[in-house]
């Protein structure tokens, strides 16, 4: 009867202790999702301001070549 009941302990334990690994292990993987999307959108922004400015450039570029042909 000890023995029954010591092994039952352990085993609540044992399945606590995984339940416990298995939520640290998700919390991890989502953390790691959610620094990979954010690393995403500032590619995504940094992409986007280059290509503003590179317009701007072109702008200014054919404004100097009218003003100059004028």
């Amino acid at each position: 009867m000890m023995i029954t009941l010591a092994t039952e302990e352990g085993e609540k334990k044992e399945g606590k202790e995984k339940k416990n690994v298995s939520q640290r292990m998700d919390l991890i993987l989502r953390s790691e999702i959610t620094r990979e999307e954010e690393e995403e959108e500032e590619e995504e922004e940094e992409e986007e301001e280059e290509e503003e400015e590179e317009e701007k450039e072109k702008e200014e570029e054919e404004r100097e070549e009218d003003w100059t042909n004028d």
